[in-house]
């Protein structure tokens, strides 16, 4: 069975209460899962708690006393969207992300970031209260980055892609705008060998192409996180992943951070390009679950819905992002998030310190 048939019957099952529709064969999940967990007793987390980036990015743009006020930016999801791994706050995917967003819109970024490590799909319902149930307005932008522990923990997929669209719609009702990036491919993982590396890369892609389905209807976006970390992890998996070989390394955080960055930015009408196809980059409008189903297969690419049961397939990640020098300011310890200790630690304007963060901007996967 086709990616695509696959990830529509998924989908489909998500809307309709469909059961636990299998990815692949039941002994073929099982394998998979079972070497995910050998590979995460071998490697070992011993990790502490990700940094605590919340924080204002972008001061230089406005203090959150002028008007129109600062962004107001939520991130969602598992250990990658907190930052398991790396031990400053301005080098978590949040920081990263607000510290870009600050500088293509030109106005300060509120960052405020409930992923929990080991989160599956089922608490992003706790997740999105956190973010919507205060006093406060709801933000303008979100970020969900979720998938990879509803695999190894055998999940069943429709409800996977059931529990997210619900807190995408409650954000979306709210009046945030949604960027989800997929389930990465977890055939990048080092400890895991051929043949399940294949099983692995094959169930993690189709429930990204899944989930693409099934949040497009609401209005988001998605950007494929997939084999990023194909190529650049590949080639430089000392660099790319963390100490436990398993999540990954600041270097790793970056990566798929510019990869969001365009779609975050497009998602506010900030990023410089449109939404019409550029057939240079042989970008496309196909149908929902074709579109999908090859994002899911390259890295960086975005989907936004086009009209009825079509989709746009866009590759921004191929430009340099405006501000891109800002990245380069490895040194900045300027006023935002706090770090472990409690000391300002993430940067107001200028994003991490990951050594290659802007050199990873052409489309290559």
């Amino acid at each position: 069975m086709s990616r695509a048939r696959t990830a529509r019957r998924i989908a489909a099952g998500a809307a309709y209460g469909g059961g636990g529709l299998g990815l692949v064969g039941a002994a073929a999940v099982g394998l998979v899962v079972a070497e995910m967990q050998f590979a995460k007793r071998t490697v070992g987390t011993g990790l502490p708690d990700p940094p605590r980036a919340d924080g204002l990015y972008g001061s230089e743009f406005g203090g959150p006393e002028q008007s129109p006020g600062p962004l107001r930016f939520g991130v969602l999801g598992d250990s990658t969207a907190a930052g398991l791994g790396v031990r400053r706050a301005r080098q978590t995917p949040g920081a990263l992300l607000a510290s870009g967003l600050a500088a293509v819109a030109e106005r300060p970024v509120e960052l405020r970031n409930v992923a929990l490590s080991g989160a599956m799909s089922d608490d992003l319902d706790r997740q999105t209260g956190l973010l919507l149930d205060g006093d406060g307005p709801p933000p303008d932008v979100c970020v969900i980055m979720i998938g990879a522990n509803d695999v190894t923990r055998r999940m069943p997929p429709t409800q996977s892609v059931r529990l997210l669209t619900a807190a995408v719609r409650r954000l979306r009702l709210a009046g945030s705008e949604v960027v989800v990036g997929t389930c990465p491919d977890l055939g990048t993982i080092e400890p895991v060998y051929q043949p399940l590396r294949w099983l692995a890369r094959r169930v993690s892609r189709q429930l990204a192409a899944a989930q693409t389905i099934g949040v497009l209807a609401l209005g988001a976006r998605t950007v494929s996180i997939g084999d990023l970390m194909g190529t650049e992890f590949a080639a430089n998996p000392r660099e790319m992943f963390g100490p436990d070989s398993y999540h990954p390394s600041a270097e790793g955080y970056a990566t798929a951070a510019m990869a969001i960055l365009p779609t975050l930015c497009a998602a506010l009408g900030v990023w410089p390009e449109s939404d019409r196809l550029d057939v240079s980059r042989n970008e496309d409008m196909l149908p929902l679950a074709k579109a999908a189903s090859a994002a899911a297969g390259q890295a960086g690419t975005e989907v936004t819905g086009a009209r009825g049961a079509w989709a746009l397939l866009k590759y921004r990640r191929r430009r340099r992002v405006p501000g891109e020098d800002l990245t380069e300011q490895t040194g900045t310890e300027q006023t935002g998030g706090a770090g472990p200790d409690g000391a300002p630690d993430a940067p107001a304007g200028g994003a991490a310190d990951a050594p290659r963060a802007t050199g990873v901007t052409s489309q290559g996967q």
